[in-house]
């Protein structure tokens, strides 16, 4: 029973940590989006993809974000020295980014193409892509990083 409960809250604080990581995310995006293309108008669309360079950066915030929530609430340490479990932690957000990035991409071009109005905020594809994409690779994240990297 204790192992049940034990289980949940850490699903829970997964979640939590996740959330917290993805707002990070997508309000770096959100900043980076705008301001980037002031810059580098290729940003908008370099040779068919779409803010990649928002995209890293921003997946790189939430990342960083997300280990520090992962070693402090979510995940007991033990199982690699602290090096070793950065370093894993880094090359499975690495694959996870170029995950995302395919995912924000088919979403941004397939599927999200208008505003979505919820009357005190609205929208854009760019953030419904941004937020589709993160709630697909979370999902992976979590088993990956709850058995290579911790202690489960």
């Amino acid at each position: 029973m204790k192992q049940l409960l034990l289980k949940q809250k850490q699903v829970l604080f997964f979640i939590i940590a996740g959330g917290l990581s993805a707002i990070v995310e997508i309000g770096s995006f959100k900043l980076f989006s705008v301001n980037i293309p002031i810059f580098f108008s290729s940003e908008t669309n370099f040779h068919g993809i779409h803010f990649p360079l928002s995209n890293i950066f921003s997946t790189t915030c939430g990342i960083v974000f997300n280990y520090f929530l992962s070693i402090w609430f979510v995940f007991e340490r033990g199982k690699h020295s602290k090096k070793r479990e950065f370093a894993y932690f880094m090359v499975i957000s690495f694959f996870s980014t170029i995950l995302s990035l395919l995912f924000f991409q088919l979403f941004y071009n397939t599927i999200f193409r208008d505003n979505l109005d919820m009357i005190i905020y609205t929208f854009s594809p760019q953030i419904l892509s941004k937020i589709a994409a993160i709630g697909l690779v979370s999902i992976l994240n979590y088993s990956i990083k709850k058995n290579v990297i911790f202690n489960g």
